[in-house]
């Protein structure tokens, strides 16, 4: 638990009548929005910086972001010819073999750094729930969900431990209705890749908690089959256009007659994925599939709601203190975020303690009772709560761009 003063944060980049957040006050939870700070609170002006919640990554492989991007032909046609390329190197490729050597839970944390240096308090592995994950991770990671890698890899090695891939209708059958069950599908862009939709539906297993993770092989048709059921996606186009030249079409989906459309942005690891979701947001704005506006709710209450998180994505009174401030570079908060890298990211707040900081942030670290320590997120100084700095510190995977003073 953390104890400490109540924070007020002030002149936020929101207008008066709209829904954005003018000022907010917290502890471990927000305690109220565009209302006048109390006695004893903290305040902190933030000069019309956006206050925004915690970001929400929708798919990751979190123990894989250390080995670097890596490919060995120019475009494949189905990611099983990847996986093909990839298998022997295994065993063959010595830094493969010394990144495979690191400790599981130090695999996690860099995994789990690069989305809180980006905004993300919320991130969904797709992999078994690890027990290291239950420990000494900044931010927080999806902990109620099925999962099934994909149709290639039920009976092969998926997991970090060599666990395997899973059978696609029997792990659908054991999730709950009430979580989501995520599956990659359809990544490729050929026939194989495009008929696995129908496979999955043959099995019973495309439903309203079914999450598919890529669908670049379906059509629209294909895609208003997932939206009548109410499924949804997960769109990662920065290792789609790496592997196979393109991104989902997900214009369908987004046009569905849905209140929040069923897509949700994910970076995948950086074997195929991108540095971080910012970046992930920019090669998605290079698309030109959705506007800015709809790319905020894919990182936010879309993917909340895809992922049954019922306090993720949004900002309200009583809900946990999962924040993050960003700089005012003109138009609307959408904008901001497109424009914004993660060195420009001020405050990263969850659960009410502040992790990674500009330094004239420090008052919020001091209120909440959190001990600060200088670290620097490529070239620019930043405060960090000083157990993630000691952990930064003592992690023998160093992320590029970070170094502890």
């Amino acid at each position: 638990m953390i104890w400490g003063r109540a924070v007020s944060l002030v002149n936020g980049a929101g207008s008066p009548g709209s829904d954005d957040i003018r000022s907010l006050r917290f502890t471990s939870r927000i305690l109220s929005i565009n209302a006048a700070p109390h006695r004893g609170d903290t305040v902190i002006d933030v000069q019309g910086a956006w206050i925004l919640p915690g970001l929400v990554n929708a798919h990751d492989h979190l123990e894989l972001n250390h080995y670097g991007r890596r490919k060995f032909r120019q475009r494949y046609a189905n990611v099983s010819e990847w996986i093909d390329d990839m298998r022997p190197r295994l065993t063959e490729d010595e830094t493969i073999r010394a990144a495979q050597r690191q400790p599981l839970t130090e695999r996690l944390f860099v995994g789990a750094l690069k989305n809180l240096l980006s905004g993300v308090t919320t991130v969904a592995h797709h992999n078994p729930y690890y027990g290291e994950l239950r420990r000494t991770m900044p931010i927080r990671v999806l902990r109620r969900y099925g999962w099934a890698h994909s149709f290639g890899l039920e009976n092969q090695p998926a997991g970090a431990r060599g666990e395997p891939g899973g059978p696609v209708g029997l792990r659908w059958r054991r999730t709950s209705a009430e979580v989501p069950f995520v599956l990659h599908l359809a990544e490729g862009v050929d026939d194989a890749a495009a008929k696995e939709l129908d496979h999955l539906d043959e099995l019973g297993c495309l439903g309203p908690n079914t999450v598919l993770v890529h669908g670049v092989a379906l059509d629209a048709p294909a895609l208003h089959r997932v939206a009548a059921v109410g499924a949804g996606l997960v769109w990662c186009p920065g290792s789609n256009i790496f592997l196979f030249g393109r991104p989902a079409a997900i214009r369908p989906l987004l046009d569905a007659p849905a209140a929040v459309p069923p897509v949700a942005l994910g970076t995948d690891s950086r074997l195929t994925g991108s540095l971080d979701l910012l970046e992930e947001l920019k090669i998605a704005r290079e698309t030109k599939c959705a506007s800015e506006r709809e790319l905020l709710g894919m990182v936010t209450v879309n993917a909340a709601k895809l992922l049954r998180l019922r306090h993720a994505g949004r900002l309200a009174a009583g809900a946990p203190a999962d924040i993050v401030i960003i700089p005012n570079n003109g138009g609307d908060a959408a904008r901001a975020l497109l424009s914004t890298s993660r060195r420009d990211v001020s405050l990263v707040i969850v659960g009410g303690r502040p992790l990674v900081g500009l330094p004239r942030f420090a008052p919020v670290f001091l209120a909440r009772s959190v001990t600060p320590r200088p670290i620097r997120v490529d070239d620019s100084p930043r405060l960090a709560d000083s157990g993630l700095a000691r952990r930064i510190e003592g992690c023998p995977i160093p992320e590029p761009g970070v170094s502890v003073e």
